[in-house]
C-alpha cells in the first residue's frame, strides 16, 4: 500500500510543492506523483497540494525527496538540473499522456520542442492537438517539462501555472532557452508577480 502525503519548500521563484507516494516497503524509492510550481503564497501552494492530496497532512519528506526538493531550489537559482531520472507516479494518467510525459521528460533543458514533434516523437504525427491537451493537465510541472513546449510558429500559447506565460518565459530564460519571440515580448519582461524572493 502506497500513502500520498506532500511537502512544501522554498525557491528563488516562490514556495514549490511536491506530493509523493511512499512505499511501506524497505529500500523502495518514493515516486512523485504532483508537482506544484509557485503560486501566489505558500498557503495558496499548499492548499492546491492539500486539494490534489485529499487533505493528507503535510509530512516531512524522505531524503530523496529531500533532495529532490534541494535540487528544484538549485534550478530555480540558475543552477540547471536534470531531472530526467526522478522516479514519478503516473497512476492516473491514460496510455496517450503517459507517452506524451515521457517524450516531454527527455528534452534537455536550453531547448524547446513543439507541439508537432512530440507527436511525431511518439509516432502520432496528427495528434499535435492532443498532445496540447495532455501537457494542459501535466501533474509534474518542471519534472515533466512542459514549459519547453511551443506552437510551431513559436508562441508560447497558455501556460496555466502562477504567472502564466510570464512564469513559461521566466523558466525558459533560467534555462538559457533561445526564441524567437513576437514583437513586444522580451525575456526579461516577467510579472512582478512573480518576481524572484529576496
Amino acid at each position: 500500500m502506497k500513502l500520498l502525503t506532500y511537502g512544501i519548500f522554498k525557491t528563488h521563484f516562490g514556495y514549490c510543492g511536491m506530493a509523493w507516494r511512499i512505499s511501506q516497503s524497505a529500500g523502495e524509492a518514493s515516486a512523485v506523483a504532483y508537482f506544484q510550481l509557485p503560486e501566489a503564497s505558500p498557503e495558496a501552494t499548499e492548499a492546491k497540494l492539500a486539494r490534489y492530496c485529499g487533505e493528507v497532512s503535510a509530512s516531512q519528506p524522505p531524503e530523496d525527496i529531500h533532495n529532490l526538493m534541494h535540487k528544484v531550489a538549485s534550478h530555480f537559482v540558475g543552477d540547471v538540473q536534470d531531472f530526467q531520472d526522478v522516479a514519478l507516479d503516473l497512476e492516473g494518467a491514460g496510455e496517450f499522456a503517459r507517452q506524451v510525459y515521457i517524450a516531454v521528460q527527455k528534452i534537455p533543458a536550453g531547448q524547446t520542442r513543439t507541439y508537432g514533434e512530440v507527436a511525431k516523437a511518439i509516432q502520432r504525427p496528427t495528434a499535435a492537438r492532443a498532445v496540447g491537451h495532455a501537457l494542459g493537465r501535466n501533474p509534474l510541472a518542471l519534472l515533466i517539462p512542459c514549459h519547453r513546449v511551443l506552437a510551431a510558429n513559436g508562441n508560447l500559447c497558455g501556460f496555466s501555472a502562477y504567472g502564466g506565460v510570464n512564469m513559461k518565459l521566466k523558466m525558459l530564460e533560467l534555462e538559457g532557452a533561445k526564441l524567437k519571440l513576437p514583437a513586444g515580448r522580451e525575456l526579461g519582461a516577467i510579472s512582478e508577480n512573480i518576481a524572484p524572493l529576496t
